[in-house]
């Protein structure tokens, strides 16, 4: 069975993305050992120097070759095999142990011939603030006489401070494979969503054309029978349900172009055209359609070549004029100025309208979106026309801004590259 690309993109992200962090928990592992066996050694090279100095003056040295004995990783026992005082023993561990940069706490016991058991000597805190802990059993040694144990209480704590860089790497690989997962969950869900809305659309244009197509074709029938042209009323009414009919007829359209194009993108047959002419036929029909409205052309020349696709290049001028007239408030007046920059065709399209809030400016080429204000309950409309009009910009790797005018309106500007 053929895998589906965006699975297999998701998987092999999943997979790197935890292989990464395996790696980095195995490479914490081996640096928590390392960190562990560093503290072992410095220890051990500490407690030898304390062994020797306390071994009856400084011209002698231990009988046996390493007095020093790890019992566990946070637990030594020292033979020292000579009589010695608390006082000096806690005298060289500390300043043993800040020799060899050993800067966490520790706590140490002597063994007592008297009593035969080892006596808590002091907890040693590596800070000013550290409080003495209450005294802790130490195990006694039955081989040994002369000797005294070393505790470090928060070896475990020392050693995770010192590797913060590796678990704060670690930390951010987790959360980097949490957002991942979490984002691949979201992309999922809204695929899943947009599949059904797709399915939606198509189901639901296809079953509002037939019964759409069923009333135009009675309708055009019925307005072409003598009774009906007889009766103005019956015509004016009948003629009504036309319009509107083709008037859904071209929502519905738009609908399932959007919809198509959204899942397989539109394909533009581009050829090199004379704009000014296609502009000129695409005002004559939108005047067609409102004859109050004044649309004129600015232009210092009727010699521009682009190439677009002559199809889609009328609809994205139809839409923009057709949006300038609906959201017009007075007598439509709109002039469509044409100018190169820097070898850039700007395409101006200056209206008189109602104008848009600076905050909402950004949004009216957003799918669906529709601005709130005095001509939204009059125009009809899904808020697709200036949807469509920059995907079709966006194909072509034209550049479509929006701003408001001085003093009423907005100007829609197109930048199209442009070479003479």
């Amino acid at each position: 069975m053929k895998i589906n690309k965006l699975n297999s993109i998701i998987l092999l992200g999943l997979i790197a993305i935890i292989s990464i962090l395996v790696a980095q928990l195995l490479w914490t592992k081996e640096a928590f050992t390392l960190e562990q066996k560093k503290l072992s050694q410095k220890a051990n090279i500490a407690l030898l120097e304390v062994a020797r100095k306390l071994y009856d003056g400084k011209d002698h040295e231990p009988s046996c070759q390493n007095p020093v004995r790890k019992i566990s990783n946070d637990y030594y026992i020292v033979n020292i095999e000579n009589a010695f005082e608390p006082d000096i023993l806690e005298f060289y561990l500390r300043s043993e142990f800040k020799k060899m940069h050993i800067t966490t706490d520790f706590e140490y016991a002597v063994y007592n011939c008297q009593s035969d058991e080892m006596v808590y000597g002091k907890y040693i805190s590596s800070s000013e603030k550290g409080k003495a802990k209450k005294a802790v059993s130490f195990p006694k040694h039955k081989d040994l006489v002369y000797y005294f144990a070393v505790r470090f209480p928060n070896e475990t704590t020392y050693l995770f401070s010192s590797m913060r860089f590796w678990f704060i790497l670690s930390i951010a690989l987790i959360l980097i494979l949490l957002i991942y997962v979490y984002s691949i969950f979201t992309l999922l869900q809204q695929k899943k969503y947009s599949e059904l809305q797709r399915d939606f659309i198509n189901n639901m244009t296809h079953e509002f054309k037939t019964p759409l197509s069923s009333i135009l074709i009675a309708s055009k029938y019925l307005i072409e029978q003598n009774p009906i042209k007889e009766d103005k009323k019956l015509h004016t009414y009948t003629d009504i349900i036309i319009n509107q009919s083709n008037k859904l007829n071209s929502h519905i359209e738009q609908i399932l172009n959007i919809s198509k194009a959204d899942y397989s993108p539109l394909e533009l047959k581009k050829e090199t055209l004379l704009i000014v002419p296609i502009i000129e036929e695409t005002i004559e029909n939108i005047q067609m359609k409102y004859p109050e409205a004044t649309i004129k052309i600015d232009s210092t020349s009727a010699e521009y070549y682009i190439e677009t696709d002559v199809f889609h290049f009328s609809n994205l001028v139809y839409n923009l004029l057709d949006n300038a007239v609906k959201y017009c408030s007075e007598k439509p007046d709109i002039t469509i100025r044409i100018s190169v920059e820097n070898q850039i065709l700007k395409l101006a399209f200056i209206d008189n309208g109602i104008g848009i809030s600076p905050k909402n400016i950004s949004l009216i080429f957003d799918k669906f979106y529709r601005a709130q204000n005095e001509k939204s309950n009059e125009v009809n409309g899904f808020g697709l026309g200036l949807y469509y009009v920059k995907e079709i910009c966006n194909l072509q790797n034209w550049k479509i801004k929006a701003e408001n005018n001085s003093e009423k309106g907005i100007t829609i500007t197109l930048s199209i590259p442009y070479k003479k």
